[in-house]
């Protein structure tokens, strides 16, 4: 059986990226599944191995075909755009956000040209990419400008919550104005694809309110009636489960409890709250993150694409 080709994007390199990469690809049954891959700097990485007790060897390469499938080598692309004295560990800088780019555009020129079959993102800053003179919100609009992709939505995935969002990196106002039949139309058949993607032969999908009480019958906002509900029942026509507007805070327990097998939300933290409740397990004893799980999964793309659902966590970048 054919072991599929992932990219992996190291992130900013003042981040935690190619440290998390290291722990990663420590880990046996990745190259039971795959051929890891990852693109980034060499010295970033060396760095990383260096703060890292691990026997893991680089394999420089420059093409796909030289990729080495066994445990104990970090096959990796190094597009040598950055030197260690022109960033500062924990810092933002715009040289840090341009590297971080670079990576990215070369993993999606990858996977147009069927080099490999999806790519994983490391963490990149936001502030970082637009000192580097870009203007993205994240990931999500770089893969659907690079890609051109008009119809697409950021999904959180993990074993006990599953949301997908109307809006994501917009403020809170504007997500407001962003909830519009057409577009809760759109992520409503974007879930119901995901969940066949993923092995649900006939997925159950509760779409959120946006207001208290899903807008209590126009009491407390006429989104719901104007919007929200127009589209589910559209998609009920078309043969999709779909069910709401469920009150935003009554939702996710159904979605945990297997109600449904996930809920459209209508903005960012609607749906990051729930899933990082749920994801981040914080160690009071040693104040430390434990474990964090969740994926982050840009749905809508010709390719696939997931991610981390943390961030560059500066703070610990460097320590291991």
């Amino acid at each position: 059986m054919r072991k599929p080709i992932i990219s992996i994007t190291m992130g900013d390199p003042a981040g935690i990226g190619a440290e998390i990469i290291v722990k990663a690809l420590s880990n046996k049954k990745i190259y039971k599944r795959s051929k890891p891959v990852v693109i980034g700097s060499k010295i970033v990485m060396k760095d990383a191995l260096s703060f890292i007790p691990s026997s893991l060897m680089l394999n420089i390469i420059e093409d796909i075909s030289q990729i080495k499938g066994e445990f104990g080598t970090i096959n990796l692309i190094d597009l040598h755009n950055i030197q260690l004295d022109e960033f500062n560990y924990g810092k933002v800088s715009a040289k840090a956000g341009k590297a971080s780019i670079d990576y990215i555009f070369k993993a999606i020129e990858l996977a147009q040209q069927r080099k490999v079959d999806a790519v994983v993102t490391g963490p990149i800053h936001k502030k970082a990419i637009k000192a580097a003179g870009y203007h993205y919100a994240g990931h999500t609009e770089i893969f659907a400008e690079k890609t051109n992709t008009k119809d697409y939505a950021m999904m959180l995935y993990d074993k006990e919550m599953r949301v997908i969002h109307v809006s994501t990196h917009v403020s809170l106002r504007k997500a407001c104005d962003l909830v519009k039949k057409d577009r809760v139309l759109t992520v409503i058949r974007l879930a119901d694809k995901a969940m066949k993607d993923l092995g649900i032969e006939r997925p159950r999908i509760g779409v959120a309110g946006l207001n208290p009480h899903a807008g209590e019958d126009g009491l407390f906002g006429d989104e719901e009636i104007k919007e929200i509900i127009p589209a589910i029942d559209q998609t009920k026509e078309e043969g999709i489960t779909s069910e709401g507007p469920i009150p935003p805070d009554t939702i996710f327990s159904k979605v945990k409890g297997n109600q449904y097998d996930i809920a459209v939300v209508m903005y960012h933290d609607q749906g990051h709250i729930p899933m990082k409740f749920l994801g981040f397990k914080y160690n009071r004893r040693t104040n430390k993150w434990s474990t964090m799980s969740g994926v982050n999964v840009t749905v809508g793309l010709p390719i696939i694409r997931t991610s981390v659902d943390h961030g560059v966590a500066y703070g610990k970048a460097g320590e291991g």
